[in-house]
């Protein structure tokens, strides 16, 4: 991992810490942006390297070299075969025009020497395969230069994809440190605390009041249903969903509203000869409640659990004794009894402590929880920050116009 820089860049160094004074690292994005960084820096710094020996050479002989390397090569391989020998005159005639033009460069240009040493070779009435290959190899030292724009080019792709993939680590570190900057903001919690005294009352009631909805969806008239939900609508820490119009006129005003609401959407389902049997309009019960059966079918008890975590003591009190009344009407006593012990312990001095650990627990994974147990937290944000510094700075010194 790049954790401090050195001579404008990262420490590449690479030597391990071990033993007691090795010091905690956070693993994943911040060592793959720390090692992101050092990647750019090495292939910007070739890149340097490259360019500042084209430079000196000058850019323009050093391409002015490889094109008439690249012609000499073109005409050798395009002329071998017809002009060697006692072959086409033709030919070596033509061979001979386009491959001294291809070679006549200047005396002080780039591998001159070797471009005369290839034209020497070939100049010769009489060309065998041989002098071909003599040709050929008096061009290497020119070569070199081909070379070296290849090698350039290739280093100008190393050089943004690896600028690409440090951008992208810097974005992963931003979000790595959000995380951890949470986490230290948490770190207040006492993850000792004995949790399950909130939780299990919490589950117990939630469990049983589900079930207890459950129950009087299913036995209790569609008008008593309605009534409930419409007292529950009046409470602000119950978010119920009242039922439309229309269903709700049609439950006041038919007798089919005595039913339960299971009960109406089964008759939806008959025909209207058997319909005929059960209500007095089958028309306006198919209106009224076919048209409304994804709202009857999710009707459940969940408006009235508590949840997990659970709110601030005030709050969570003033929520129980909202939902006492409904749950009464609903639910057993041992239900109701279960949710007046959950707002004894809201009242209760532990109860902040117990509410914090179960939010913690709640929003953290295991990894994070244990740099909280470890005490490591607070010094995982500073070592991000210190890798994301390193980046930015890796980022400004290798950008390039």
């Amino acid at each position: 991992m790049v954790t401090q820089e050195a001579g404008g860049g990262a420490d590449t160094s690479g030597e391990a810490v071990t033993g007691a004074d090795a010091p905690e690292t956070d693993p994943g994005p911040v060592a793959e942006a720390g090692e992101a960084a050092a990647i750019l820096r090495e292939r910007y710094d070739e890149l340097r390297r490259i360019e500042t020996r084209i430079a000196d050479l000058g850019r323009e002989r050093v391409e002015a070299a490889a094109d008439a390397y690249r012609r000499a090569h073109r005409v050798l391989d395009q002329y071998e075969e017809d002009a060697v020998g006692t072959g086409d005159f033709g030919s070596y005639v033509q061979f001979r025009g386009e491959f001294g033009e291809a070679v006549d460069i200047d005396d002080d240009a780039l591998a001159a020497d070797a471009f005369n040493a290839a034209d020497d070779a070939v100049d010769k009435k009489r060309l065998s395969e041989s002098d071909f290959a003599a040709a050929r190899d008096a061009l290497d030292p020119a070569g070199e230069y081909v070379d070296l724009l290849g090698d350039y080019d290739d280093a100008v792709d190393a050089y943004r994809i690896a600028r690409k993939e440090a951008k992208a680590a810097r974005k992963t570190l931003d979000s790595r440190l959000d995380e951890l900057r949470t986490v230290a903001e948490m770190a207040d919690a006492d993850l000792d605390a004995d949790v399950d005294r909130l939780r299990e009352p919490i589950e117990s009631y939630n469990e049983s009041i589900r079930d207890a909805f459950a129950s009087f969806y299913a036995s209790a008239s569609a008008r008593e249903v309605f009534a409930f939900l419409d007292r529950a609508d009046g409470t602000p820490f119950v978010d119920v969903d009242v039922p439309p119009t229309d269903l709700a006129e049609y439950v006041a005003d038919y007798e089919a509203g005595e039913e339960p609401l299971p009960t109406l959407l089964e008759y939806a389902d008959y025909s209207n000869s058997k319909l005929d049997h059960y209500v007095d309009d089958p028309g306006a019960l198919r209106t009224a409640v076919a048209v409304h059966r994804t709202y009857i079918e999710r009707l459940v008890g969940e408006p009235l659990t508590l949840d997990w975590p659970p709110a601030g003591g005030d709050e969570l009190g003033y929520e129980i004794d909202e939902l006492i009344p409904l749950v009464s009407r609903v639910a057993d006593d041992e239900t109701v009894a279960t949710l007046r012990s959950v707002r004894e312990l809201a009242r209760d001095d532990s109860y902040e402590r117990l509410r914090r650990a179960a939010e913690v627990r709640d929003a953290l994974d295991e990894s994070e929880l244990a740099l909280i147990e470890r005490g490591v937290v607070d010094e995982r944000v500073r070592e991000a920050e210190r890798t994301r510094s390193v980046v930015e700075d890796v980022l400004a010194e290798t950008e390039r116009a």
